[in-house]
């Protein structure tokens, strides 16, 4: 199924409903920093605009207030946006890799940490792997 697309600010929300899990609009609305605060109303709205987007699901009614959980998981979420950013580049992890280094967004010592890190997370090693001894 096709992920949905969300705003910037619908991604900021759902990253606070990730952090605190169900919660109502004020809620989120409170945990957010001060300089990020915004109209009760429009944290609502974004709120609903994530529950049609399938992002949030009602769990429960409190007198008037509505908790809200996530239905996604961030896990989830992170693969569709690295799936669509492969997407812009063709699908190919060479060239977003050589945008990322000629943009200083990542550096030949990043990629050399990845590099290293890649065999133990591939081959599983020091976790019961095969014995050579």
């Amino acid at each position: 199924m096709p992920q949905a697309r969300f705003s910037k600010a619908e991604t900021r929300l759902l990253e606070q409903f990730w952090k605190l899990g169900a919660s109502s609009v004020r809620e989120i609305l409170d945990s957010l920093p001060d300089d990020e605060r915004v109209a009760y109303t429009t944290v609502q709205t974004l709120v609903y605009r994530l529950e049609l987007k399938g992002a949030l699901r009602k769990v429960k009614k409190i007198g008037n207030a509505q908790l809200f959980e996530p239905a996604i998981d961030q896990s989830e979420f992170r693969r569709g946006l690295i799936q669509d950013f492969l997407d812009l580049f063709g699908g190919s992890p060479q060239l977003l890799v050589s945008n990322l280094l000629e943009t200083g967004a990542l550096t030949l010592k990043d990629l050399k940490a990845l590099q290293d890190a890649a065999p133990q997370s591939k081959t599983g090693r020091g976790r019961g792997g095969k014995n050579h001894a």
